[in-house]
């Protein structure tokens, strides 16, 4: 899996890209968990993610915030990894110029972050938040939400309660014209621990249902 290096905003990012084998294919973004608690795009959630994507025929894209790994800078309480997430998005746009559609995916603090990359891009079709951190993180700039996706909750999870998922995802479904879809994985703890399996059944059975068609057979 070829590794890249793309010009941020506080220099270098240091991202994992595989590219689509369709001269069309989708895109997606892949956002890790919080710089300051471990999180790195090597996450296991973060890899299921890519994983499902790829195997439906995208190109796709994880990478580390500034701070994390080889990438150059500091964490930014957000800010600061909301403009890495959409300097990412941009180079991965530009090398697929024709890509039928574009996706992004985030596990936990990720999921924070490209849901606010998802109000300022209007060309993201759809989105996967993976244990989205609503008792952490206030969400309320999802109004309204622009386009629908998919929200996972471990019912298990000692961090995000799932009441404070179940609050944002209620909201979110009371808007119109998007539908979200919210699944549970039974069993699942905040890091989905020996849990990889079934959440990849999940999103994959997701994506396969809202993208038309498998796109790997093309």
């Amino acid at each position: 899996m070829p590794e890249v290096i793309i010009n941020g905003p506080a220099g270098r990012i240091e991202g994992r890209y595989l590219h689509g084998k369709s001269t069309n294919a989708p895109i997606a973004l892949l956002l890790h968990p919080h710089p300051q608690y471990g999180g790195t795009m090597n996450n296991k959630v973060v890899y299921t993610l890519f994983h499902a994507f790829a195997q439906r025929g995208f190109s796709c894209l994880r990478f580390n915030f500034r701070g994390v790994g080889r990438s150059q800078g500091t964490y930014d309480r957000g800010e600061g990894e909301l403009s890495d997430a959409a300097s990412a998005l941009d180079w991965l746009q530009t090398y697929n110029p024709n890509a039928t559609a574009c996706w992004i995916g985030g596990f936990s603090f990720g999921a924070w972050i490209g849901m606010q990359l998802l109000m300022r891009r209007p060309e993201i079709d759809g989105f996967v938040s993976v244990a989205p951190p609503a008792n952490m993180f206030d969400f309320s700039f999802l109004a309204p939400c622009p386009s629908s996706g998919l929200i996972v909750h471990g019912d298990k999870d000692e961090l995000v309660p799932d009441a404070a998922v179940t609050k944002l995802v209620n909201k979110l479904s009371n808007q119109r014209d998007i539908k979200i879809d919210f699944k549970k994985v039974e069993g699942a703890n905040h890091f989905f621990n020996d849990r990889s399996d079934a959440l990849n059944e999940v999103v994959g059975t997701y994506l396969d249902n809202n993208l038309g068609k498998t796109l790997a057979a093309e």
